[in-house]
């Protein structure tokens, strides 16, 4: 998923890897340079859609989310973790 508005310089990256070790999703968070944050999300439906629906009210207090795009994808990474990239 990518995440538009106010989600760079807020802890949106590590707030979003809080969430995910809590939930159990791997995969990783990066900033991208359009100021938009990129999400690579790996686990069951289940955990998928808490961890959506958790991104969706937004992991940072400060941050705003204006728009999520999703998208599924066959992932050829097999992530051991959750993790923040850069």
């Amino acid at each position: 998923m990518t995440v538009f508005g106010r989600v760079q310089g807020v802890g949106f990256r590590y707030t979003t890897k809080m969430i995910a070790d809590r939930i159990c999703v791997k995969g990783l968070v990066r900033n991208l340079f359009d100021g938009s944050v990129y999400i690579e999300a790996l686990g069951s439906n289940q955990q998928i859609d808490a961890f959506i629906k958790a991104i969706k009210k937004g992991p940072s207090s400060f941050a705003k989310i204006n728009r999520i795009d999703i998208n599924d994808l066959k992932l050829d990474q097999d992530y051991r973790d959750f993790a923040v990239t850069y």
